[in-house]
């Protein structure tokens, strides 16, 4: 459970941190894990990991390979954590709004102003904007809707999913590759949304607020090994073609 520095040697005992940490101190992910069981019981240390290598917190690193947890890092991976168990956030938009106000408090801005005045950043685009953006015509954009590639929510916007979908459609389409050819791989995802919605929907149907927020981590990590398995196939399929 403990902290593996990078060579394989064995974490140290995990910090006894007192209830509130002093503002310069630095934690171990034991002595993370600790303080934010104290609110949050359901939290393990491979959430801490999950968090961190999708960018959420980015913890120093000691000479010796540990990870170093400033009183900011706690405080951060707190917020995540009340998000997805209050509001029931995706990551996504967590990590915008939290670059957001980063942003804000960068440029000279009272901490926590922007988010006390301003409702969350609405990640969505209208349409014009979706097209500015992809750098394509009316047209390219009616033949992915067609092909059921990307398609507007009931507000007519697009989500930031969407706008990621048709930046890379439009990447491929500078190859040759047209909506049609492109198919395959939306009818791939779409199985692959049924199987994690297999495995994630119980979790999304509990009781508990931390099982629900739970369950947008565990579909999140089944998403990247998906996307990770598609392509580790589709390179071994060509090594195999290529003779």
């Amino acid at each position: 459970m403990g902290d593996t520095p990078r060579g394989g040697t064995a974490a140290p005992p995990a910090d006894r941190p007192d209830r509130r940490p002093e503002r310069d101190r630095q934690l171990s992910i034991g002595g993370v894990l600790a303080v934010l069981r104290e609110e949050f019981p359901e939290v393990t240390i491979s959430k801490i990991r999950f968090l961190e290598s999708e960018g959420l917190v980015e913890p120093q690193r000691s000479p010796g390979g540990y990870r170093k947890f400033g009183t900011a890092d706690v405080e951060r991976l707190a917020r995540i954590l009340r998000l997805q168990r209050d509001h029931y956030l995706p990551l996504k938009v967590i990590r915008e709004q939290l670059d957001a106000e980063a942003a804000e408090s960068a440029a000279g801005a009272p901490a926590g102003a922007g988010a006390a005045a301003e409702p969350p950043h609405d990640p969505r685009v209208d349409r014009a904007t979706l097209l500015r953006t992809a750098a394509v015509g009316e047209e390219e954009l009616a033949s992915w809707e067609e092909f059921g590639l990307v398609a507007p929510d009931a507000d007519g916007l697009y989500d930031a999913d969407a706008a990621a979908v048709a930046r890379l459609v439009a990447e491929l389409g500078s190859y040759g590759l047209q909506a049609r050819h492109l198919r395959g791989l939306k009818a791939a995802a779409d199985r692959d949304a049924g199987l994690v919605e297999q495995v994630v929907g119980p979790l999304r149907r509990h009781r508990s607020p931390q099982t629900r927020a739970h369950a947008e981590s565990t579909a999140e990590r089944l998403i990247e090994l998906s996307a990770r398995l598609h392509a580790t196939l589709v390179r071994s399929s060509l090594r195999v073609a290529g003779g």
